[in-house]
């Protein structure tokens, strides 16, 4: 059983919040697991030979750190014959503001996979899965959804999947440990340190954003072992998600003059045990989407069966 899971981990505690979508895939029995911490549970069953992929490659290591090993992105996924389970997910940070028009920017016409989840924090108080629903409609249905305050998750199935599902149901589990597949992702909100706000707005006006990730928090504490051990990220080649003008992609104008940071992120960790490989076929952020002061993040992330030809 895999799961995808948001979390606001607020100043580094990862268990305050946590709402995850469980996927179990069809392996054999002895593949599972479940989640740590306060759960809302949703599992879907697949069969996941029954759905197709290609350009499916081993997971090439750029960087790797102690806890979190930064990999490039590999070609982009295309259906075929291969077994394989295609994932859409998206993490957004709506600032408690809706605009519908955003909303439906965030999936692009192009939705040539499996499943899409939706990670949303500081969501207004309107019908956000309404306007999910309406835009998704030619191409997806909504399996489910969970909300826990402000934080909202989505799973929508390609309309061609209902024949697939074996099971679906909610569940809540206290305690437990880390499933095989396990996707974090929200507004983790790690910041840049040891740099001011000029110099890091500099190397952003110049594309060299490369250059900040070795002062990303999140990748330090993962370098002292303290965070997401053994999980994987793509290359943060995008710019920092956050702060942002609203309505405008200019950084923070206001008397703080925030440093810009990639707050808003996902990450993924696979037991090869289990049977599964993954390919991380994009990782990039939304820049036209501007009601917000973060921008959304976006990754397609492929699972494959071990044995399985390209």
């Amino acid at each position: 059983m895999g799961a995808l899971s948001y979390v606001t981990p607020y100043s580094g505690n990862f268990s305050r919040y946590l709402i995850a979508i469980a996927i179990s895939v069809g392996l054999p029995d002895s593949v599972g697991g479940v989640l740590s911490g306060p759960v809302s549970n949703v599992a879907t069953r697949w069969g996941l030979s029954d759905l197709h992929c290609k350009g499916m490659v081993p997971i090439d290591e750029d960087e790797t750190h102690e806890g979190i090993k930064t990999i490039r992105i590999q070609k982009a996924c295309e259906f075929t014959t291969s077994s394989v389970l295609c994932v859409c997910i998206i993490t957004w940070n709506m600032n408690g503001k809706m605009s519908v028009e955003d909303v439906t920017k965030l999936v692009s016409s192009n939705r040539k996979f499996d499943l899409l989840v939706f990670g949303l924090q500081e969501v207004p108080k309107c019908d956000v899965a309404q306007v999910l629903q309406e835009t998704m409609a030619e191409t997806h249905i909504l399996l489910c959804q969970k909300t826990m305050q402000s934080l909202q998750m989505f799973l929508f199935g390609a309309k061609s999947s209902e024949k697939y599902i074996r099971e679906l149901k909610v569940d809540k589990h206290a305690v437990g440990g880390c499933g095989d597949i396990t996707v974090w992702l929200g507004d983790l909100n790690y910041r840049l340190q040891g740099i001011s706000s000029i110099p890091a707005r500099k190397l952003i006006e110049e594309n060299r954003q490369s250059k900040l990730r070795g002062k990303d928090q999140l990748l330090q504490e993962a370098e002292k072992g303290e965070v997401f051990n053994g999980y994987c990220e793509g290359t943060l080649l995008f710019k920092p998600t956050y702060k942002y003008n609203i309505g405008s992609s200019n950084y923070d104008t206001s008397y703080k003059i925030r440093v810009p940071s990639w707050t808003d992120r996902i990450l993924f960790k696979v037991d090869h045990t289990s049977g599964l490989d993954a390919v991380l076929s994009s990782y990039e952020a939304l820049d036209c989407i501007r009601s917000s002061d973060h921008k959304p993040v976006r990754a397609h992330l492929c699972l494959k069966v071990h044995g399985d030809s390209a």
